[in-house]
């Protein structure tokens, strides 16, 4: 599963030389960054690009050859070498991934949606069908675009396929058997949970280890290189690098159709990842990952943290506390003489 430009959070800022397209870039940043949300842009050039004084030392590495990392006060700058045959595609798909959303300073040909501005003595935008919107000179281009990147990013937060994921493999020492495994009105959690799941996913899986008893859903092995409920969410992850993954521990058994709503309600542009504070406590294990929290979960993996909830602090998280009528849902059952 991939996705296509015209799905991902990327609007082009396109027209003819002097149309305002830096100008306008500059107030949509500033509108998008009040919105607390991490901005990008790319700027394609059709011709040469001229980054740096000639002599200068950083211009001389860069022309023997050299890909270049620079890091001061103001920032950091990375210039990479051309590659044949790199995708512009690609490179902003892997922006997206980074960002909330991408702004692409362009023209005629620039890939993907785009709001057209109509230069002096232009009436019309070029036919292209990927046009979203047209802005005159004389209007209040900044206003009108605050508008379109709202209701834009609105729709692009939501176009990813929601996967239905089941975490199991716990020793289970506690209760004595596999939670997931357990009965309850004539069907195991296993089941129930991959029901509920069902009703609001595209796709549910199953993420680690044990036996599934009658249980047919796809299994995803835990990925190797971490520990816990963090391996089998990341193996999930990495399996749909582009899905939105509702995750769901195996030993809920009073989970609702309800809450699942309810955490899906909550992604918005900005949300990366959704973790519900219930009774004072963290529940990272029946909690929404937008495919963009995954740079965050790889890190995670790298320092060997196992504990999901030490996403909490990172870019884009959210800690929301459910409403009274939903917090039975997270009750989580780890001895017989609790279910």
């Amino acid at each position: 599963m991939s996705l296509a430009l015209h799905e991902l959070p990327i609007l082009g800022v396109c027209g003819a030389s002097g149309s305002g397209k830096t100008t306008l870039i500059e107030h949509s940043i500033h509108h998008l960054r009040d919105k607390g949300l991490k901005v990008a842009v790319a700027k394609q050039c059709p011709k040469q690009l001229a980054i740096d004084r000639p002599g200068k030392d950083s211009e001389r590495f860069f022309a023997a050859g050299a890909d270049l990392l620079m890091m001061g006060a103001e920032g950091i700058f990375v210039r990479k070498q051309p590659v044949a045959g790199t995708e512009y595609s690609i490179e902003l798909a892997a922006l997206a991934v980074q960002y909330d959303v991408v702004l692409v300073e362009g023209y005629r040909h620039t890939l993907g949606p785009k709001v057209w501005l109509l230069a002096e003595g232009e009436s019309t935008p070029p036919v292209d069908d990927q046009v979203v919107a047209c802005l005159a000179r004389g209007q209040d281009r900044p206003r009108a675009m605050a508008a379109i990147l709202d209701d834009f990013l609105t729709r692009q937060w939501l176009r990813p396929t929601v996967l239905g994921c089941i975490l199991i493999g716990g020793k289970s020492s506690r209760m004595g058997q596999p939670k997931h495994l357990l009965v309850k009105n004539g069907q195991t959690w296993l089941q129930r949970t991959a029901g509920l799941l069902a009703e609001v996913s595209h796709q549910v899986v199953v993420a680690g280890q044990g036996d599934m008893g009658d249980c047919s859903l796809p299994r995803i092995l835990d990925a190797p290189d971490c520990q816990g409920p963090l391996a089998g969410l990341l193996a999930v992850m990495r399996w749909q690098p582009w899905a939105t993954v509702l995750a769901c521990a195996c030993d809920l058994p009073d989970m609702t159709l309800a809450a699942l709503s309810w955490l899906l309600e909550q992604r918005a542009p900005g949300v990366r990842a959704l973790i519900p504070k219930v009774r004072e406590h963290h529940e990272p294990l029946l909690a929404l990952y937008d495919f963009r929290i995954r740079p965050a979960l790889e890190a995670m993996a790298q320092r060997d943290i196992r504990r999901v909830s030490n996403l909490i602090g990172a870019d884009g998280v959210r800690v929301l506390s459910p409403p009274s009528g939903l917090c039975g849902a997270w009750r989580n059952v780890n001895y017989p003489e609790t279910v």
